[in-house]
């Protein structure tokens, strides 16, 4: 990043250039002011009609800082290079609606800008969530009124071409193409994750459990998912395409006469798992992120000691195994350098009451997999494989179990952070993982809980109570 940042008003020529240097680099007053050249579009804001506000913040370790404003000449303002109004390709951010109060007033959309070059975007695509907050300012007094940085709500957005790099630090999937077992509805994890894949800019494809398949392609088409489906630049997210899957398949041979003749699964083909990996193939080529968002343990309320054989197999063959099997078939149309993301849980390291049928088992080896599918796929093909152990969520697949309420209740209770875990934060740690800015990152379990999982006992327990612990105010 630049020494100096700017907002930029295009049309009244008021500029603001902040430093984040300490004061022994401001020393001297008597700066060269061809460093900041003003650029606009406006005829109107010529520099023989309006003169210039300069204001110069000065922030000594994030708490001190000090405005000075200085008007400008018509002779000296005329010496300054107009330019296009452009973004340039570092951050970009800008602001709808500014808070800043001046002499003159300030329209209505400024842009800030970090870096030292200028190209590209316009301002109607740059917005944020992120906000410059205020600071308290020494001032000296001239002829015009300082400006007074109040509050602006900004949103950082990518370049405006697929080809042209973004700037900073950004999750940049560009390009890439993912593919999502287990989407069928828009309130979990899976949906969580398409849509922060796709905010970074990959293309999306799914995989819905057949049974749910013409629900969830009836809601997506009759505009049901479309709130949900808002992405941060007010977009919605684009699904190229559905496609059936039942992951505890791998080939048309495994699947039974019953199965096969159910009515659920009438009017579907090719949805087993190696039947689904060669339809993308023949659709699409190749992927590059493959994200497992699959569990399903059909006697999960029951203990472990009264879950069944077939209970307990059920729950790895769907949670655990499906992934194995997704990787075998999805890997050889993998780019290399590709990443595969699944979930899971806490319940496979401690004890969790009630999430039983074999399911705690199946996490348990969901993790296992992980580290030694992440050396096979990473010699063999270059990809990374990793999971995410996320927290408790009042999705619709976690309300079968019967007691989520209470572990959201337990989390809030103990967890270091003392919030509701939101979806959008473990999609967010996805599209992390899956982007070339964790290229060194495989075989991990990602904690997305809260903190929760570094906790040994439950400080909400009385046991505790004359401790001093502190606790977020629920007022």
């Amino acid at each position: 990043m630049n020494r100096f940042s700017s907002i930029y008003t295009t049309q009244d020529w008021n500029w603001v250039w902040a430093s984040n240097e300490t004061t022994n680099l401001w020393k001297e007053r008597d700066l060269d002011l061809t460093r900041f050249s003003p650029k606009s579009t406006h005829a109107s804001s010529s520099p023989a009609r309006r003169p210039v506000e300069l204001s110069l913040w000065l922030e000594v370790q994030g708490s001190l800082s000090l405005s000075l404003s200085k008007s400008l000449s018509r002779k000296e303002s005329s010496n300054l290079k107009p330019m296009a109004a452009t973004a340039i390709p570092s951050t970009q951010i800008a602001t709808p609606k500014p808070c800043i109060s001046a002499a003159r007033r300030i329209p209505s959309a400024s842009i800030a800008c970090f870096g030292n070059e200028v190209k590209g975007i316009s301002c109607a695509k740059l917005r944020s969530s992120s906000f410059i907050s205020s600071t308290e300012s020494f001032s000296k007094s001239f002829n015009h009124n300082l400006l007074k940085s109040e509050r602006n709500v900004i949103k950082a957005v990518s370049g405006a071409s697929d080809k042209q790099p973004l700037p900073g630090l950004p999750v940049d999937l560009r390009g890439k193409r993912a593919f999502i077992a287990g989407v069928a509805d828009d309130n979990g994890y899976g949906w969580a994750i398409a849509k922060s894949l796709a905010a970074a800019g990959a293309e999306i494809l799914l995989g819905t459990w057949v049974p749910a398949l013409n629900i969830f392609e009836t809601s997506l088409r009759r505009g049901k998912f479309d709130e949900s489906r808002v992405l941060p630049d007010g977009s919605l997210m684009e699904i190229t395409k559905v496609y059936p899957l039942d992951a505890v398949f791998d080939c048309p041979e495994d699947v039974p006469e019953d199965v096969k003749t159910n009515k659920r699964y009438a009017g579907s083909s090719n949805w087993t798992v190696k039947e689904v990996a060669e339809s993308v193939k023949q659709d699409f080529g190749t992927i590059d992120i493959l994200v497992h968002s699959l569990a399903n343990g059909p006697e999960v309320s029951k203990p472990l000691l009264e879950t069944s054989r077939y209970g307990y197999l059920a729950a790895i063959s769907a949670s655990s195994y499906s992934f194995v099997s997704l990787l075998k078939h999805f890997v050889p149309i993998m780019n290399p350098g590709g990443s595969t993301i699944s979930l899971t849980y806490i319940a496979s390291e401690r004890i969790i009451p009630g999430y039983g049928g074999g399911m705690s088992s199946a996490k348990a080896a969901l993790e296992s997999d992980t580290k030694v599918l992440a050396f096979e796929a990473g010699r063999k093909h270059k990809i990374r494989v990793n999971t995410i152990s996320a927290g408790p969520l009042r999705s619709r697949a976690a309300k079968a179990i019967g007691f989520i309420d209470m572990m959201i209740d337990y989390s809030l209770e103990n967890a270091p952070l003392q919030k509701e875990l939101t979806a959008e934060e473990v999609g967010n740690a996805a599209a992390f993982l899956a982007s070339p800015l964790a290229s060194a990152i495989t075989g991990a379990v990602v904690y997305v809980d809260n903190g929760l999982n570094a906790m040994g006992v439950g400080v909400d327990s009385p046991i505790f109570r004359d401790l001093d612990i502190p606790k977020a105010d629920k007022s």
